[in-house]
């Protein structure tokens, strides 16, 4: 499984309340351009081209719980599988988390795997968010 980075603007978008990670609909899309930390908005990533089972804007990884105990927030969200048909899905090496709720798309965190991948006609993909220890915590 690949590590999960944040992006340093969600600590502050977190503070000023863009962010409501139990209720707001988060998404991962794919790209195949290396995000850099300091990317703030959906804008600021080159998603990957729509098309071939992969819909622009991503899929929404649904909510399971958020749980605050003992004050640490665990946040755990459904698996996101992309199936490709009809074609394959472009090349992209990274998944990113992102609020789609927020009107600027506002960035969350993502994945790296290491080297381009291609989803091939009939095959699927998974960006398998931790069940156990959860997408992400804060403390």
């Amino acid at each position: 499984m690949a590590n999960f980075n944040k992006f340093n603007p969600f600590i502050g978008d977190l503070a000023t309340k863009v962010h409501n990670l139990n209720a707001d609909s988060l998404k991962v899309m794919l790209t195949n351009v290396a995000p850099a930390a300091a990317n703030h908005l959906k804008a600021d990533i080159t998603e990957i081209v729509a098309g071939n089972g992969y819909v622009a804007g991503g899929s929404v990884a649904a909510f399971v719980s958020g749980n605050d105990t003992n004050g640490q927030y665990k946040l755990i969200l459904s698996p996101v599988t992309f199936t490709a048909a009809g074609g394959s899905i472009a090349s992209f090496q990274y998944a990113v988390l992102y609020n789609a709720t927020a009107a600027g798309g506002n960035l969350i965190g993502w994945w790296d795997y290491g080297s381009p991948l291609t989803v091939t006609n009939g095959n699927s993909f998974t960006v398998g968010l931790d069940q156990t220890n959860g997408v992400l915590t804060l403390q």
